[in-house]
């Protein structure tokens, strides 16, 4: 199965890319973040005819997650839930073969940076009581965390920048704490340009001067499975790139 996640800045203006990309690599689950739409502003066939059973959760210009699946993968259209935690449309969940797959967008924490402590302190509480039930997890999305200083390009640091304070990272390592893998990190363990996110100026995403900030996040037992992670940095004009996992 490959799964994707993507931050897609706004569905509506980056329709046309997602439809491209989705169809050329194929992608079997589709998790995006911040579509910033209502459902009622999407095209209600919208990835349908490409043969995906969709789900949008959005409340109008400004967050807003998705969780897409190919009907010939998932043979019944999967049900969509929101944990208790969830504000400003910023998580789904689905149970798919064993599998809870969830796409989430964290609060980047400019305008309120204790809401984005709250929000990761119950997505580590949740990802734990899920996991003690027995549950494989799959969390992808936009964190809005750089998990260490390499993540972060050396011209990009800033010691007390949202994204990079200690208690952000430190909610981070203990959510992967629960028992998740960091799927990209692990894979692709030496890698100092390892970047999802560019500030849109200077060219920064051609320099490849970036953040890393978009995760797939997998149980142990899932994450032995992963053959690759790959970040798709040339695709589309959001300011975040795709990052597809191969999971066998």
């Amino acid at each position: 199965m490959r799964i994707a996640t993507w931050n897609v800045n706004g569905i509506r203006a980056r329709e046309a890319q997602v439809r491209e990309w989705i169809a050329r690599e194929q992608i079997d689950a589709v998790c995006l973040q911040e579509i910033k739409a209502r459902v009622d502003q999407i095209p209600s066939m919208l990835f349908e005819a490409e043969g995906y059973w969709c789900y949008w959760h959005g409340a109008g210009a400004y967050s807003g997650v998705a969780l897409h699946f190919r009907k010939d993968i998932v043979l019944e259209k999967p049900l969509c839930l929101h944990p208790e935690f969830d504000h400003e449309t910023r998580i789904v969940t689905a149970a798919v073969g064993g599998v809870e797959i969830a796409s989430i967008y964290v609060p980047n924490g400019n305008k309120d940076f204790p809401a984005k402590i709250r929000f990761l302190e119950a997505l580590e509480a949740w990802a734990r009581r899920r996991q003690e039930a027995g549950v494989e997890l799959l969390l992808c999305g936009d964190l809005n965390v750089a998990r260490t200083d390499r993540d972060v390009h050396p011209k990009e640091r800033k010691p007390n920048a949202v994204g990079q304070r200690p208690e952000e990272r430190e909610l981070l390592e203990r959510i992967l704490a629960t028992g998740l893998v960091d799927v990209g990190r692990a894979l692709d363990p030496d890698n100092d340009n390892l970047f999802t996110w560019w500030a849109p100026w200077r060219n920064l995403r051609q320099r490849n001067i970036g953040w890393r900030l978009d995760y797939i996040l997998a149980s142990e037992s899932l994450a032995r499975r992963a053959k690759d992670c790959k970040v798709f940095a040339e695709v589309g004009t959001s300011d975040h790139a795709p990052v597809v996992a191969t999971f066998e």
